[in-house]
């Protein structure tokens, strides 16, 4: 079984941005409503994947991801996804050992930055820069699956 071991911040100043070693445009969209699973559909730059990750809240859980072409990418987000979708930018930082991800979202949620950092185990130890603030791995509202459905402008 595939699995997710990834853990979700606030960001509590710009300390990061100079330390940013690549930048990516993500748009994504969702095919079908939440159930046991979000199916999700992303461009990133200039590659484009198929998400299936599980509905369960927490550090760990089950993630399938597989490649598709772009241009099936658009389609499907253009004719097959569900309104809205997610605009955001993933700048990518390197501390010790691991990458940060700070997606920096536009749109609805506009404002909202969260950091995410992927772990081998759920009590593997990491660096914590001094810009990460509140961890939000356990709330709800963080996840992009729900940022569609309540976004950042209406908390």
């Amino acid at each position: 079984m595939a699995v997710e071991i990834e853990r979700k911040f606030l960001i509590k100043n710009d300390n990061w941005k100079s330390s940013v070693r690549h930048s990516t445009h993500i748009r994504q969209g969702y095919l079908a409503p939440l159930s046991k699973s979000s199916v999700r559909v992303r461009i990133e730059g200039k590659s484009a994947n198929l998400n299936i990750k599980s509905a369960t809240l927490g550090i760990r859980r089950t993630e399938y991801e597989y490649d598709i072409p772009v241009d099936d990418a658009v389609e499907m987000l253009d004719e097959l996804c569900q309104e809205p979708q997610i605009n955001k930018t993933r700048h990518r930082v390197d501390i010790g050992s691991h990458t940060w991800e700070i997606d920096e979202f536009y749109d609805d949620n506009k404002g909202l930055l969260v950091a995410e950092i992927e772990l081998q185990s759920e009590d593997e130890l990491f660096e914590q820069p001094d810009w990460l603030g509140e961890e939000v791995t356990q709330d709800p509202r963080y996840y992009n699956v729900n940022l569609i459905k309540h976004p950042f402008k209406q908390w």
